[in-house]
């Protein structure tokens, strides 16, 4: 078995040459800049950001149609203004990275085999259907909401929008009303894109009801447009439009349409936390800051190239779709599917990944957990030689699932993972073509990214657990939060802490060699005698387990100075939990990490309470376990599962394992 720090793979030589990274240092070093090594580049990165900024946007042909009066006119954060005086069209620039039949978007449903739409049809789909919508008086600045399914219609809408400088924000059509309105209520859109409904593991969900209830409490909305979806007799409602009648038109070229000349800054689109704890934050980036960060992020830590096809299991309720479709900026393809990752059969995505003939794909621990529990191998199914590089985002990676890619899919693999956020549309800490993969570890730290590991006093530290902090600003931060006009949510949310510095929420841990572990939210910090424990450093241990599926842990500060921490794990196949598993789970605790890591109870759980984003719920199940209302610390509506509170409810109401 496995552990964390073990050396799972090195880059061959040809692989780091032909990489998009190698490319940049060739190109900067015929300008002056002779960087040997990925650590001298990003250490040039974060020591001079004005350069390093102005260097990607000169090496990446981005156009304005005016000058710039500087790179960064201000590093104040929250509030740092970059490129002041360009204009840049994040939709335009996307659309001018491919032509004619080559395929950019290759796309699939439960319902629906793969389809493959073309760089020629895309660009005439967006130029009509923005046309339309310029008809319909749609303007820049404009909130253009959409309640919407992965689908190739879906990214045309989300083009078309931005295009014409209107503002883009979506949902997944899983989100109930209540979970879209929290959201949509806060930015009064004019215009809904809106599915009927959706299919998911051949179940059908009628979300017309759904709809009904938000447009009758969006009283800002001018048009609703009707997305395909389940093509059921009776529509939305009487006076929607279909996305069908904005191609009632002759197509658009692209001689005859004009992209919106948008500033820098021009708000692209709108996204949001999770909302499980309260109204979920709206956070707003801009079209050149989202840009140059998805072309940092997409060439250098994707290494995608216009011969590669990303594929990400997501919805558009989730920043992975955003970062998905910000992969066209690198020519290469995407592969999207809307359904359910595990139907028909457990291992749909892997045909899926074989049959379009994805290069990297991308998952997360959860998909990867459910994989393990069924014991799908399949490297002995399917033709999976296209795929070179794998992507697992959404929570932290533990060796065995490390371990499980290498062993099930291929063993020369550049198996990376990922740790940023929603609110800034990419990665802190991640991958590198250059360096090699350790197992349970992230890479390294993202050029542009000045991020530490910050002591209890404020000192970056190494090779120990700290807070993740970025010290310097990053393009694709957010300009603001919608409805935030004085900072102030804002600055309480990051800069409260460590003024001028973003203080993230997440604990993380840098190494000599530079490589990255994050050990859970700091906010749902494990503080055993004052030792602070990272929850992802008992995931590692306890989700490696053959009999475990997923684990969740918590620590409850007791009256007078005593603590509970409880361990609830979901085990696979129905399996019972019994003395000798507890036991066995006690014992590799205590052995890989130490005693403080020994939980106080173990108990089995039906069900791992999750948000609709894949984030398990550990600071709202510490806050029920506490005595604080279930309602009031969480929103059912933002679950993939609602009824997994239910076994936490009860376990308070009858437990007697501890009184606070």
């Amino acid at each position: 078995m496995i552990r964390t720090g073990d050396l799972l793979w090195t880059p061959p030589d040809r692989f780091k040459a032909a990489s998009r990274t190698a490319k940049f240092i060739d190109w900067l070093r015929q300008r002056g800049r002779p960087f040997a090594t990925y650590d001298e580049l990003w250490s040039w990165s974060v020591s001079d950001i004005e350069g390093f900024w102005e260097a990607l946007w000169q090496y990446f042909g981005v156009q304005s149609s005016s000058a710039y009066d500087c790179v960064l006119k201000s590093r104040e954060m929250p509030g740092a203004r970059w490129f002041p005086g360009a204009h840049v069209n994040y939709a335009q620039y996307l659309l001018s990275q491919g032509n004619g039949a080559k395929v950019a978007i290759k796309s699939a449903s439960e319902r629906t085999p793969l389809h493959a739409t073309t760089w020629a049809d895309l660009q005439s789909a967006v130029f009509t259907c923005a046309t339309s919508l310029r008809d319909l008086g749609v303007r820049p600045g404009d909130r253009v909401a959409a309640y919407v399914a992965n689908a190739p219609e879906s990214l045309v809408a989300f083009l078309a929008t931005t295009s014409i400088g209107a503002i883009w924000s979506s949902c997944s059509p899983d989100f109930g009303a209540a979970t879209v309105l929290d959201r949509f209520g806060q930015i009064a859109p004019s215009v809904l894109f809106a599915t009927d409904g959706y299919v998911y593991g051949g179940k059908i969900f009628d979300r017309r009801p759904e709809v009904r209830k938000m447009v009758a409490s969006l009283p800002s909305l001018r048009h609703v447009i009707q997305m395909p979806g389940l093509a059921a007799d009776e529509p939305i409602l009487p006076r929607a439009l279909t996305y069908a009648s904005l191609f009632e038109r002759p197509a658009v070229s692209a001689t005859d349409f004009r992209f919106e000349d948008t500033a820098f800054d021009h708000p692209l689109w709108i996204v949001y936390s999770s909302g499980t704890t309260g109204l979920p934050k709206a956070f707003v980036h801009g079209h050149g800051g989202i840009l140059l960060e998805a072309l940092k992020f997409t060439h250098f830590h994707l290494n995608l190239k216009p011969e590669s096809c990303l594929f990400f299991y997501t919805t558009t309720g989730w920043v992975m779709w955003n970062i998905l479709f910000s992969s066209l900026g690198a020519g290469a393809s995407i592969l999207m599917y809307d359904g359910n990752p595990a139907a028909p059969q457990p291992d749909i995505l892997w045909k899926l990944a074989q049959d379009a003939g994805v290069t990297m794909f991308g998952t997360s621990p959860a998909f990867l957990n459910g994989q393990m529990a069924n014991d799908i191998r399949p490297n002995q199914r399917f033709n999976l030689g296209a795929i070179d590089s794998m992507i697992v985002a959404g929570s932290p990676v533990s060796p065995a699932h490390m371990q499980w890619c290498y062993e099930n899919i291929q063993s020369d693999l550049w198996l990376t993972s990922q740790s940023g956020g929603t609110d800034v549309a990419t990665a802190f800490v991640g991958a590198s073509p250059l360096l090699p993969v350790y197992a349970g570890e992230i890479q390294t730290r993202c050029l542009g990214v000045d991020v530490c590991a910050l002591d209890e006093a404020g000192n970056p530290v190494v090779d120990q657990v700290g807070e993740l902090v970025v010290r310097q600003p990053m393009p694709s931060m957010p300009l603001y939060f919608w409805n935030d006009p004085d900072n102030r949510r804002y600055h309480d949310s990051y800069f409260d802490m460590y003024p001028g510095w973003w203080r993230h929420g997440d604990f993380l841990t840098i190494n000599d060699h530079g490589g990255c572990l994050i050990s859970g939210r700091s906010d749902a910090t494990l503080n055993r005698d004052g030792v602070r424990i990272g929850t992802a450093e008992i995931y590692r241990v306890v989700d490696a387990l053959a009999e475990v599926q997923d684990s969740l842990i918590v620590n409850l500060d007791l009256s007078g100075g005593r603590f509970f921490m409880p361990l609830f794990v979901v085990l696979r196949n129905g399996l019972p939990l019994d003395d000798a598993l507890r036991n066995g789970i006690r014992a590799a605790l205590r052995e890989q990490c130490s005693p403080r890591h020994v939980p106080d109870r173990i108990l089995q759980i039906p069900m791992m309470p999750m948000t609709l984003t894949g984030k398990k719920m550990e600071v709202p199940i510490r806050k029920i376990l506490s005595g604080q209302s279930p309602d009031a610390v969480a929103s059912r509506d933002a679950m993939v599962n609602p009824a997994a509170l239910d076994f936490f409810v009860n376990y308070v109401r009858e437990q007697t394992d501890y009184e606070l």
